[in-house]
């Protein structure tokens, strides 16, 4: 099966020279959560819009379902569902007048399932006891649930998520999170631009680090991880005598902080730390290795802080 996403050198450059996605591609495997993972600025959301032919790239290509965007725009984007920015709606209209107004406008949905689509539709997002409450009514997390429930009208091959949980509440991230691997699971490759490095390691199967514009990694979420070494921890009141008997043992990038040295352990196995630290009369509160998470993958490539909300 075909990659649902792909971009070749795909570049926007605003009025004024400004290059807001530079040289990105992209490649989505079939059946993946694919977190496309960045801070704010840092290209997503355009990268979103030219992959949904909303606007045009300055150069480059784009396939959605083997199909060469935007040109196969009419044949494409009734199989795909797409959040993209924050969700407009009729504010003196219910959630479920709206849905139905959205599949109306769906030259490809059937008007005899579209009360009982919506239905099911705004059941999976938990907004079935607000489904007849007009819209201004509802809060940010709800509308942003009513716009994912706008998505799911139909079966679609390929969702495209932009910060899908925005504006959500605990309760409402993790109901959100378990209906994107639901979607998943049931056969549906979820594309979802995301801040939060939490959504990608709760969530995500693939991810893509942006950066300033540009596309610095691709890979699935634990290469990712695994592409830093573990880190040796050594708890200890004698900081002195430990790093030097870690050093003298070939432990590189040593550093001490309050009553912990720490340094890569190389291929040695760490039991061999343990022993020569005991016989050097080293006192030892903790002891330990220590796995990378996204987070210090994150700031390994790009040298930034990163936003780690739940």
């Amino acid at each position: 099966m075909s990659a649902p996403v792909v971009t070749r050198g795909l570049t926007k450059r605003f009025h004024g020279g400004q290059v807001a996605v530079d040289a990105v591609d992209l490649e989505v495997p079939a059946g993946s959560v694919y977190g496309f993972l960045g801070p704010n600025g840092s290209g997503k959301t355009t990268t979103i819009r030219m992959l949904l032919g909303l606007i045009a790239p300055t150069s480059g290509e784009v396939e959605l379902l083997g199909e060469p965007m935007p040109k196969a725009h009419l044949r494409v984007l009734p199989r795909v569902g797409a959040l993209v920015e924050g969700p407009a709606f009729y504010p003196f209209w219910s959630g479920q007048a709206n849905l139905l107004r959205f599949d109306a406008a769906d030259r490809t949905a059937d008007p005899k399932t579209r009360k009982a689509r919506a239905g099911e539709a705004l059941e999976r997002v938990g907004l079935s006891n607000a489904a007849n409450k007009k819209v201004r009514a509802y809060s940010l997390g709800m509308r942003q649930r009513l716009a994912i429930a706008v998505a799911l009208m139909q079966r679609r091959e390929l969702l495209v998520l932009d910060e899908p949980t925005n504006g959500l509440d605990p309760q409402g991230t993790r109901e959100v999170r378990h209906l994107i691997r639901e979607l998943a699971g049931d056969g549906t490759t979820v594309f979802t631009s995301t801040h939060l490095l939490a959504e990608v390691e709760q969530v995500c199967t693939h991810a893509a680090v942006m950066s300033r514009g540009k596309l610095l990694r691709q890979s699935t979420v634990a290469d990712l991880r695994s592409e830093l070494r573990p880190r040796l921890i050594v708890r200890t009141p004698d900081l002195g005598a430990a790093a030097e008997t870690l050093q003298g043992m070939g432990v590189t990038e040593l550093k001490t902080s309050e009553e912990t040295v720490e340094g890569d352990p190389g291929e040695l196995p760490i039991e061999k730390f343990a022993a020569a630290l005991v016989a050097a009369d080293v006192r030892i509160h903790g002891f330990g290795l220590e796995r990378p998470s996204l987070e210090d993958a994150f700031v390994a490539l790009t040298g930034e802080g990163f936003d780690v909300a739940e």
